[in-house]
């Protein structure tokens, strides 16, 4: 892992495609946010209208996530070969596509065309999470968690707008004779097209190929090559840092995914009403994506591993004040803001140590195991969360998770990451 930056990274015509880069990521982020913002709050909802069954509802929250795990890694391996813009664009393209399959099964009743739709329309979270590293390719070291964090930052406003498609959907499935759930997925596939169209176009120069060309010139024996999946497995398993970094942002999300799926219960089995459980998550989404800049900076002053050992402490006292929350919208709403924040300083601080700790040839196949892993495992902690919930409680369910810091917390003790390579790993 380079701690200095390259010659090449500090010359003036770099910093200004990296700024550029920037700004072009959180344009298509804040389009391609609004786009997959639908699936939070009108995907179930479709779901349990086409297949006619309330259990079946939770077929969108799990088709997206498990279509977000089986794109992530084809695409890094496409940004690899081909760059960021080719497979940032398909991969908003592959979800505007789904958002078609989905007004198609609403119109039509047609489960099968409803569950490929998911998968499909899952492409947009991976593409959401892969243009945070778009942002570092080109940033000096002192500068990658604040230029991924703010790329992070600016899907607050598709996650804030998203989800309140449903009145402009209805008008929308007027105009155009579908169903009225339909109409927030018809303006979702317009805006994802746009931003697959934006990525295609106006992302240029590339910002990986750019990388991975200086670095050639500057003499870098794998520039642009070893990206094969045993050499990527390999990398993962010979690097402490990496594996310390993967097994952050693994289940940092999977802690996120396991609580936040059953809030919404548990908060409805106490009375609480659908607009207090609104505001709740909207607190939640909030602690997630508003304060990541905070958060990439401070992660650039103090160093990655502080910043990740801060998110384990918020996740255990997340789980303290939501699992002791009891009937208390108060201390769920508080807790679900500690999670999101925790979530918010593992994934920033963890995926830029991940990037840092390989070689430029193999970081983009690095960093898409890790969203492939990160989503399957949410995918699966969403699918027990309601098992532990009804065997012991909300408060257990929060227990469980909190005990999903341990790894990270032993994996610091024995990969050193304390004391003497704390300092060496500060910028």
């Amino acid at each position: 892992m380079s701690e200095t930056a390259a010659p090449w990274q500090a010359a003036p015509g770099i910093a200004q495609i990296q700024r550029r880069t920037v700004r072009m990521l959180m344009a298509a982020q804040v389009v391609g946010g609004i786009g997959i913002g639908v699936g939070g709050s009108l995907g179930s909802l479709l779901a349990e209208q086409v297949t006619g069954s309330e259990g079946a509802a939770g077929l969108a929250r799990t088709g997206s996530t498990l279509g977000a795990a089986l794109v992530a890694l084809p695409l890094a391996l496409l940004a690899a070969r081909r760059g960021r813009r080719l497979a940032l664009g398909l991969g908003w393209a592959m979800a505007a596509v789904g958002a078609v399959l989905l007004v198609i099964s609403a119109a039509r009743g047609d489960v099968p065309v409803l569950i490929l739709g998911m998968l499909l329309f899952g492409a947009g979270t991976a593409t959401n999470l892969q243009s945070r590293y778009a942002a570092t390719d080109l940033a000096e070291p002192r500068h990658r968690a604040r230029a991924l964090s703010v790329v992070v930052w600016s899907t607050t406003v598709g996650s804030v707008l998203g989800p309140n498609l449903a009145g402009p959907g209805r008008a929308v499935a007027s105009w155009v004779g579908v169903p009225s759930i339909a109409g927030g997925f018809v303006i979702s596939g317009v805006v994802l097209a746009l931003g697959a169209v934006a990525m295609w176009v106006f992302l240029r120069p590339d910002p990986l190929l750019t990388a991975q060309h200086h670095a050639r010139l500057a003499g870098s024996p794998h520039a642009g090559g070893g990206r094969s999946l045993a050499v990527t497995a390999r990398a993962i398993g010979a690097s402490p840092l990496t594996r310390f970094a993967f097994v952050t942002v693994v289940l940092g999300h999977t802690v996120m995914a396991a609580v936040m799926t059953m809030t919404p219960v548990h908060m409805a089995d106490h009375g609480a009403s659908l607009e207090l459980i609104g505001m709740t998550i909207s607190v939640h989404v909030l602690g997630m994506y508003a304060f990541s800049p905070v958060v990439g900076m401070i992660s650039d002053r103090i160093g990655r591993i502080p910043a990740i050992l801060m998110g384990q402490l918020i996740f255990i006292a997340s789980a303290v004040v939501a699992g002791l929350s009891g009937s208390s919208t108060a201390l769920v709403t508080a807790g679900l803001f500690l999670l999101g924040l925790g979530w918010s300083f593992s994934l920033v601080a963890g995926s830029t140590l991940l990037g840092e700790s390989v070689d430029e040839a193999i970081r983009p196949t690095v960093q898409g195991t890790a969203d492939m892993a990160m989503n399957l495992l949410a995918a699966v902690a969403a699918g027990l969360s309601g098992v532990l919930q009804s065997a012991y409680g909300f408060g257990g369910l929060n227990a469980v998770a909190g005990l999903l810091t341990i790894p990270v917390l032993l994996l610091m003790i024995v990969t050193g990451a304390s004391g003497r390579r704390v300092a060496q790993l500060r910028l």
